[in-house]
């Protein structure tokens, strides 16, 4: 199941710097994951500050 970025998101990017497979991009306000393409790694969860991504 595809991961999502949840409202505690404060937009640094970090999670998409992160992303293997470039899923992750700046939306309005925060960052959002592009659910055709994750592949459900967890690795921006594991680099998420405030643990936005969570499985959705």
């Amino acid at each position: 199941m595809a991961y999502v970025i949840s409202d505690e998101c404060v937009s640094c990017g970090t999670c998409a710097d992160e992303c293997p497979v470039s899923a992750i991009s700046e939306g309005d306000g925060k960052f959002v994951i592009d659910a055709d393409l994750c592949v459900s790694c967890g690795s921006c969860a594991g680099v998420c500050p405030v643990g936005a991504p969570q499985e959705g």
